[in-house]
Protein backbone atom coordinates (compact mmCIF):
# COMPACT_ATOMS: atom_id res chain seq x y z
CA UNK A 1 0.00 0.00 0.00
CA UNK A 2 0.94 3.46 -0.68
CA UNK A 3 -0.46 5.95 0.76
CA UNK A 4 0.11 10.18 -0.19
CA UNK A 5 -1.30 12.33 2.45
CA UNK A 6 -0.79 15.49 0.96
CA UNK A 7 -2.73 14.19 -2.53
CA UNK A 8 -5.17 12.23 -0.26
CA UNK A 9 -4.49 9.12 -2.70
CA UNK A 10 -4.22 5.30 -2.05
CA UNK A 11 -2.26 2.78 -3.77
CA UNK A 12 -3.63 -0.99 -3.99
CA UNK A 13 -2.06 -3.43 -5.14
CA UNK A 14 -4.92 -6.64 -5.88
CA UNK A 15 -3.38 -10.17 -6.95
CA UNK A 16 -6.50 -12.59 -8.33
CA UNK A 17 -4.48 -15.70 -7.74
CA UNK A 18 -5.55 -19.92 -8.20
CA UNK A 19 -5.37 -22.82 -10.27
CA UNK A 20 -4.71 -22.62 -14.14
CA UNK A 21 -7.96 -21.92 -16.07
CA UNK A 22 -10.13 -20.96 -13.07
CA UNK A 23 -10.79 -17.79 -14.46
CA UNK A 24 -8.39 -15.30 -13.47
CA UNK A 25 -7.44 -13.31 -16.94
CA UNK A 26 -11.46 -13.98 -16.91
CA UNK A 27 -12.74 -11.84 -13.60
CA UNK A 28 -9.90 -8.53 -15.30
CA UNK A 29 -11.24 -9.00 -18.63
CA UNK A 30 -15.07 -8.45 -17.45
CA UNK A 31 -14.15 -5.52 -14.98
CA UNK A 32 -12.71 -3.79 -17.65
CA UNK A 33 -15.81 -4.38 -19.43
CA UNK A 34 -18.20 -3.02 -16.81
CA UNK A 35 -16.01 0.08 -15.59
CA UNK A 36 -16.43 3.12 -17.09
CA UNK A 37 -13.25 4.41 -19.94
CA UNK A 38 -12.17 7.42 -17.70
CA UNK A 39 -11.54 5.19 -14.90
CA UNK A 40 -9.88 2.07 -15.92
CA UNK A 41 -6.72 1.93 -17.73
CA UNK A 42 -5.94 -0.75 -20.90
CA UNK A 43 -5.74 -4.14 -19.52
CA UNK A 44 -2.25 -5.66 -20.60
CA UNK A 45 -2.22 -9.54 -21.45
CA UNK A 46 0.70 -12.43 -21.98
CA UNK A 47 -1.00 -15.44 -22.71
CA UNK A 48 0.02 -18.74 -24.69
CA UNK A 49 -0.96 -20.87 -27.06
CA UNK A 50 -3.95 -22.49 -25.07
CA UNK A 51 -4.85 -18.79 -23.54
CA UNK A 52 -3.18 -19.35 -20.45
CA UNK A 53 -1.44 -16.50 -18.43
CA UNK A 54 2.38 -16.85 -19.23
CA UNK A 55 3.62 -13.90 -17.01
CA UNK A 56 0.60 -12.16 -15.69
CA UNK A 57 -2.44 -9.58 -16.38
CA UNK A 58 -2.50 -5.98 -15.29
CA UNK A 59 -5.23 -3.81 -15.09
CA UNK A 60 -5.02 -0.37 -13.70
CA UNK A 61 -8.08 1.52 -12.01
CA UNK A 62 -8.59 4.73 -10.74
CA UNK A 63 -11.48 6.08 -8.78
CA UNK A 64 -11.91 9.41 -6.59
CA UNK A 65 -14.78 10.24 -4.27
CA UNK A 66 -16.28 13.69 -3.63
CA UNK A 67 -14.12 14.48 -1.08
CA UNK A 68 -11.37 14.01 -2.96
CA UNK A 69 -9.88 11.42 -1.63
CA UNK A 70 -8.36 9.15 -5.08
CA UNK A 71 -8.02 5.40 -4.94
CA UNK A 72 -5.62 3.85 -7.41
CA UNK A 73 -5.92 -0.13 -8.04
CA UNK A 74 -3.60 -2.17 -9.49
CA UNK A 75 -4.99 -5.63 -10.39
CA UNK A 76 -2.90 -8.41 -11.04
CA UNK A 77 -3.61 -11.81 -12.37
CA UNK A 78 -0.81 -15.03 -11.42
CA UNK A 79 -0.07 -17.93 -13.77
CA UNK A 80 -1.79 -21.02 -12.71
CA UNK A 81 -0.06 -23.40 -13.72
CA UNK A 82 2.57 -24.96 -11.42
CA UNK A 83 5.86 -24.89 -13.44
CA UNK A 84 5.22 -21.19 -13.09
CA UNK A 85 5.60 -20.76 -9.52
CA UNK A 86 8.24 -18.40 -9.50
CA UNK A 87 6.30 -15.77 -11.39
CA UNK A 88 3.43 -16.09 -9.20
CA UNK A 89 5.46 -15.32 -6.20
CA UNK A 90 7.38 -12.35 -7.79
CA UNK A 91 4.01 -11.20 -9.14
CA UNK A 92 2.75 -11.46 -5.31
CA UNK A 93 5.06 -9.12 -3.99
CA UNK A 94 3.66 -5.76 -2.16
CA UNK A 95 0.00 -7.52 -2.20
CA UNK A 96 -2.31 -5.44 -0.45
CA UNK A 97 -5.38 -8.32 -1.02
CA UNK A 98 -5.97 -11.17 -2.67
CA UNK A 99 -9.46 -12.67 -4.66
CA UNK A 100 -9.10 -16.31 -5.31
CA UNK A 101 -10.62 -17.68 -7.84
CA UNK A 102 -11.42 -21.49 -7.28
CA UNK A 103 -13.37 -23.64 -10.01
CA UNK A 104 -16.39 -25.10 -8.83
CA UNK A 105 -16.18 -28.38 -10.78
CA UNK A 106 -16.01 -30.98 -8.02
CA UNK A 107 -13.60 -32.99 -10.58
CA UNK A 108 -11.33 -29.47 -9.63
CA UNK A 109 -11.12 -29.93 -5.86
CA UNK A 110 -8.20 -30.77 -5.68
CA UNK A 111 -6.25 -28.63 -7.70
CA UNK A 112 -8.28 -25.80 -5.65
CA UNK A 113 -6.57 -26.97 -2.63
CA UNK A 114 -3.10 -27.21 -3.68
CA UNK A 115 -3.14 -23.74 -5.18
CA UNK A 116 -4.29 -22.28 -2.24
CA UNK A 117 -1.63 -24.12 -0.08
CA UNK A 118 0.57 -22.62 -2.88
CA UNK A 119 -0.54 -19.11 -1.93
CA UNK A 120 0.25 -19.17 1.70
CA UNK A 121 3.45 -20.61 0.88
CA UNK A 122 4.61 -17.54 -1.36
CA UNK A 123 2.54 -15.18 1.37
CA UNK A 124 5.20 -16.35 3.94
CA UNK A 125 8.09 -16.65 1.26
CA UNK A 126 7.17 -12.55 0.31
CA UNK A 127 7.06 -11.65 4.43
CA UNK A 128 3.56 -10.89 3.81
CA UNK A 129 0.88 -11.52 6.64
CA UNK A 130 -1.63 -14.52 6.42
CA UNK A 131 -4.28 -12.38 7.26
CA UNK A 132 -4.15 -10.08 4.47
CA UNK A 133 -7.54 -9.40 3.18
CA UNK A 134 -8.77 -12.22 1.12
CA UNK A 135 -11.56 -12.98 -0.65
CA UNK A 136 -12.38 -16.21 -2.53
CA UNK A 137 -14.38 -16.79 -5.50
CA UNK A 138 -15.99 -19.75 -6.59
CA UNK A 139 -15.96 -19.01 -10.64
CA UNK A 140 -18.22 -21.75 -13.11
CA UNK A 141 -21.14 -21.87 -11.18
CA UNK A 142 -23.06 -21.91 -14.73
CA UNK A 143 -21.77 -26.25 -15.15
CA UNK A 144 -22.27 -29.02 -14.16
CA UNK A 145 -21.26 -31.59 -11.26
CA UNK A 146 -20.39 -28.43 -8.71
CA UNK A 147 -19.60 -27.70 -5.45
CA UNK A 148 -23.39 -26.87 -4.10
CA UNK A 149 -24.29 -23.62 -2.30
CA UNK A 150 -24.62 -25.11 0.76
CA UNK A 151 -21.03 -26.68 0.57
CA UNK A 152 -19.90 -22.82 -0.14
CA UNK A 153 -21.89 -21.58 3.11
CA UNK A 154 -20.20 -23.99 5.17
CA UNK A 155 -16.83 -23.33 3.49
CA UNK A 156 -17.03 -19.87 4.06
CA UNK A 157 -18.38 -20.47 8.10
CA UNK A 158 -15.48 -23.01 8.77
CA UNK A 159 -12.93 -20.00 7.44
CA UNK A 160 -14.93 -16.70 8.17
CA UNK A 161 -13.64 -15.64 4.63
CA UNK A 162 -15.68 -14.08 2.46
CA UNK A 163 -17.18 -16.54 -0.54
CA UNK A 164 -18.54 -15.17 -3.49
CA UNK A 165 -20.13 -16.96 -6.68
CA UNK A 166 -19.47 -15.94 -10.01
CA UNK A 167 -19.92 -17.12 -13.79
CA UNK A 168 -16.97 -14.67 -15.20
CA UNK A 169 -17.51 -15.56 -19.10
CA UNK A 170 -20.87 -13.63 -18.44
CA UNK A 171 -19.65 -11.22 -15.94
CA UNK A 172 -21.65 -12.25 -13.23
CA UNK A 173 -20.34 -12.06 -9.74
CA UNK A 174 -17.59 -10.23 -11.16
CA UNK A 175 -18.25 -7.35 -9.17
CA UNK A 176 -19.62 -8.20 -6.34
CA UNK A 177 -16.19 -10.47 -5.77
CA UNK A 178 -13.90 -6.91 -5.85
CA UNK A 179 -16.44 -4.95 -3.95
CA UNK A 180 -16.47 -7.77 -1.04
CA UNK A 181 -12.37 -7.26 -1.28
CA UNK A 182 -12.47 -3.60 -0.82
CA UNK A 183 -14.51 -3.52 1.46
CA UNK A 184 -12.63 -6.04 4.30
CA UNK A 185 -9.37 -4.24 2.48
CA UNK A 186 -11.02 -0.90 3.96
CA UNK A 187 -11.81 -2.44 7.81
CA UNK A 188 -8.13 -3.98 7.71
CA UNK A 189 -5.90 -1.20 6.83
CA UNK A 190 -8.80 0.97 8.85
CA UNK A 191 -9.03 3.59 5.26
CA UNK A 192 -11.70 5.35 6.51
CA UNK A 193 -9.43 6.85 9.13
CA UNK A 194 -7.11 8.15 6.45
CA UNK A 195 -8.88 8.83 3.24
CA UNK A 196 -11.69 10.57 5.79
CA UNK A 197 -14.86 8.64 3.80
CA UNK A 198 -16.23 5.31 4.41
CA UNK A 199 -16.49 2.19 2.32
CA UNK A 200 -20.02 2.18 1.89
CA UNK A 201 -19.95 5.89 0.55
CA UNK A 202 -17.16 5.30 -1.88
CA UNK A 203 -17.93 2.15 -2.71
CA UNK A 204 -21.26 3.51 -3.67
CA UNK A 205 -19.99 5.89 -5.58
CA UNK A 206 -17.20 4.10 -7.36
CA UNK A 207 -19.45 1.68 -8.72
CA UNK A 208 -22.35 3.91 -9.45
CA UNK A 209 -21.37 4.43 -13.14
CA UNK A 210 -20.70 0.80 -13.71
CA UNK A 211 -22.11 -0.76 -16.80
CA UNK A 212 -24.15 -4.27 -16.53
CA UNK A 213 -22.15 -7.19 -16.80
CA UNK A 214 -21.77 -9.08 -20.15
CA UNK A 215 -20.34 -11.81 -21.63
CA UNK A 216 -16.45 -12.40 -22.30
CA UNK A 217 -14.86 -12.98 -25.45
CA UNK A 218 -12.89 -15.67 -25.73
CA UNK A 219 -12.01 -15.77 -21.40
CA UNK A 220 -11.00 -18.90 -20.27
CA UNK A 221 -8.26 -18.93 -17.51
Amino acid sequence: MHFNLQKRELTLKVVYYGPALSGKTTNLQALHAMAPQDTAGRLMTLETRDDRTLFFDLLPMAFRGRNGARVKLKLFTVPGQVIHDSTRKVVLQGADAVVFVADSQIAETEANKESFRNLRVNLQANGLSPDLPLVIQFNKRDLPNIRSEAELRRLAQARSTPIRPAVALRGEGVRETLEALLRLTWQRLALEEKLGVAADDFLTQMFARWRPPRPVAGGAS
